[in-house]
């Protein structure tokens, strides 16, 4: 096996992407190992692991991932918004509002915004009504 250099990493983190743009999330997730053991302070690679592991609906990594990203940049709105989908996904509706609350602060995205009004009472993951909504059904 060929030793690992800087140069080697960045090619294995680019294939990484192009394996996630393919809908290969494990593949992406075998590159990204050996950049992370090598880079374990990379974010950006960390980010991307985080995306294939909740594409490979591996969603307790995914979620540790995305943490570490959020220890590092409290402030990342992608970051926010995909830990929520991530514990969205894994039925923790109230944890990922906050998240999506966050998401929605930090960089007001439509997606963001949309997913900011998730209602985790109704149950159906269904956007709130605004109170003040003209075309709101009266009660």
């Amino acid at each position: 096996m060929p030793e690992s250099s800087p140069e080697t990493h960045v090619i294995d983190f680019r294939a990484a992407e192009q394996l996630l743009a393919a809908r290969d999330p494990r593949g992406a997730i075998q590159l990204l190992d050996s950049v992370i053991t090598a880079h374990p302070e990379n974010t950006a690679a960390r980010l991307l692991r985080a995306r294939a592991f909740f594409l490979a609906a591996q969603l307790r990594p995914a979620e540790l991932e995305f943490q570490i990203v959020l220890e590092r940049e409290p402030d990342n709105a992608f970051a926010h918004f995909a830990l929520g989908r991530t514990l969205e996904r894994a039925d923790r509706s109230k944890e990922a509002l906050r998240h999506f609350r966050l998401a929605a602060a930090l960089e007001p995205r439509p997606e963001f915004i949309e997913a900011a009004r998730f209602a985790p009472e109704t149950g159906n993951n269904a956007p709130t009504q605004d109170p003040d909504d003209p075309d709101r059904d009266p009660e």
